[in-house]
């Protein structure tokens, strides 16, 4: 686990953008499983790819999008435990990865962006992945 002192500034990146924080597996599926419409959910983290490309992707995404998600949350590795070990568990056949993207329309899992796709890119392809992913699905 991290310090949460230490990671309260990269968690309100996404809180101050609308994204509900959840901690605990129940409400991750709930969140996930039992939503209808689209479920956007990134696991965060502390490691540069996340700071670099994935907030200020995921962001940009939100913000330049004509079509969003019905419902954003989020969780992070090595804190969030349960919450993410759930997210992960529904995010399968996809190998755990943080951090990640991972779109759900009506509780199925349909658009996934893993670290090896976020690690090293710009945040600008990060943000048009997902732009294109809400216009197919949301």
């Amino acid at each position: 686990m991290y310090p949460e002192d230490l990671i309260e500034p990269m968690r309100k990146e996404l809180t101050n953008a609308g994204f509900q924080e959840i901690r605990e597996s129940g409400p991750m599926e709930e969140a996930i499983a039992d939503s209808k419409g689209t479920t956007l959910v990134v696991i965060n983290s502390v490691c540069g790819c996340a700071a670099a490309a994935a907030r200020p992707g995921v962001l940009m995404a939100i913000d330049k999008s004509q079509d969003k998600p019905d419902h954003l949350v989020t969780a992070f590795a090595g804190n969030d435990k349960a919450s993410v070990d759930k997210a992960r568990d529904l995010m399968l056949p996809f190998p755990p990865s943080s951090p990640c993207m991972a779109l759900f329309k009506d509780g199925e899992l349909v658009h996934m962006l893993e670290r090896h796709h976020i690690e090293g890119r710009p945040a600008e392809m990060i943000s048009e992945n997902l732009i294109t992913a809400f216009a197919e699905h949301c």
